[in-house]
């Protein structure tokens, strides 16, 4: 049975070079993290079966490293089968020490950053960010809001969710535009809830139809909105339970409670992130680089080192290929 392995809560330069020094090393932290109870047959499911296959120094076709074979079933497997480290030709301690770097920057680190980092192409790097961000998307998400409290007896109020959007990317063109007309930037999405989680989207306008279809998905009834006066937002408080609105154009920016600075605050670390660390986003991967400042927000309450465990627990299930624009499930056989 493998034994599990302990992460510090604080990863120091010592500490990294100690869990990630080589390959062999980060595989089997890797195998003991996903592995606690023992190897997992990807293939018939059995736990604590399956036996490693060493190679022979007489052989002429020796087994690679890490590979395990089962012994009910007789397929043989690593621990990379069924995850984002699926094929990958890059060392799991360059993986891993990629994935520390992307979960302990705050606004985010480039491809190029992680090419010289980490010692890959920019190529590599690239792809590979992208397969980390696919690591990070929370596929089954709860919904926002409801009813919270009431532990001890306690009584239960309703959460508050803030629902903003803005503008990323691109430049504002023509005349006449506003500030916040867009022009050929990229609209964003977010709903933030106190002291909770953000969930971000891509969309392709901010009209009521589109932000509002959101919000029913995502958002319980049982919940006070906050937004800005935008005019896509009247009409919330008949779906939801409340919704108040602060007037940004007349310099109401705090009412009590009524405010949306928290939205405000994860804009301020998205935009950032784009302008000084990624330069330029595609629309057609801006979704995984909201996924991913996602996910920071949402753990922002732990250490690096339970970031970096919460982003290895989600590399399994997902596969995402480099021609394909979206992730596809990952294949186990």
């Amino acid at each position: 049975m493998a034994k599990r392995k302990t992460t510090p809560k604080t990863l120091s330069f010592e500490t990294l070079t100690g869990m990630f020094a080589s390959e062999d090393t980060a595989r089997e932290w890797l195998e003991a993290q996903r592995w606690p109870e023992g190897p997992i047959c990807p293939q018939c499911g059995v736990i604590g079966r399956a036996y490693r296959l060493l190679p022979k120094a007489t052989s002429s076709r020796p087994v690679r490293k890490g590979v395990w074979k089962c012994r009910d079933c007789r397929k043989q497997f690593t621990v990379t089968i069924g995850t984002v480290f699926a094929e990958t030709h890059i060392p799991l301690n360059k993986w891993l020490y990629a994935i520390h770097l992307m979960c302990a920057s705050k606004k985010g680190v480039s491809a190029k950053q992680i090419e010289r980092t980490v010692g890959v192409t920019y190529k590599s790097a690239w792809f590979l960010c992208h397969r980390i961000r696919a690591a990070m998307t929370e596929l089954a998400p709860k919904v926002l809001g409801g009813m919270t409290g009431g532990e001890d007896g306690g009584p239960q109020e309703a959460a508050i969710v803030e629902a903003d959007e803005t503008y990323v990317g691109g430049k504002t063109r023509g005349q006449g535009l506003g500030p916040h007309a867009g022009g050929n930037k990229s609209v964003v999405f977010t709903l933030v809830q106190r002291d909770g989680d953000a969930r971000s989207f891509h969309v392709a306008d901010a009209k009521a139809q589109t932000l509002k279809g959101i919000m029913r998905i995502e958002v319980d009834g049982a919940t006070r909105i906050m937004t800005d006066q935008n005019r896509s937002y009247i009409g919330l408080e008949r779906e939801f339970l409340d919704h108040e609105s602060v007037n940004h154009g007349a310099g109401e920016y705090v009412r009590g409670i009524v405010h949306t600075n928290f939205s405000e605050s994860f804009f301020s670390l998205l935009k950032r992130g784009i302008m000084g660390a990624f330069h330029h986003v595609s629309k057609q991967h801006l979704q995984r680089y909201l996924n991913e400042f996602d996910f920071r927000w949402n753990s922002r309450d732990v250490e690096d080192a339970e970031r970096l465990m919460l982003a290895v627990q989600g590399v399994e299930g997902k596969r995402l290929f480099y021609r394909a624009p979206k992730w596809l499930p990952a294949q186990t056989a």
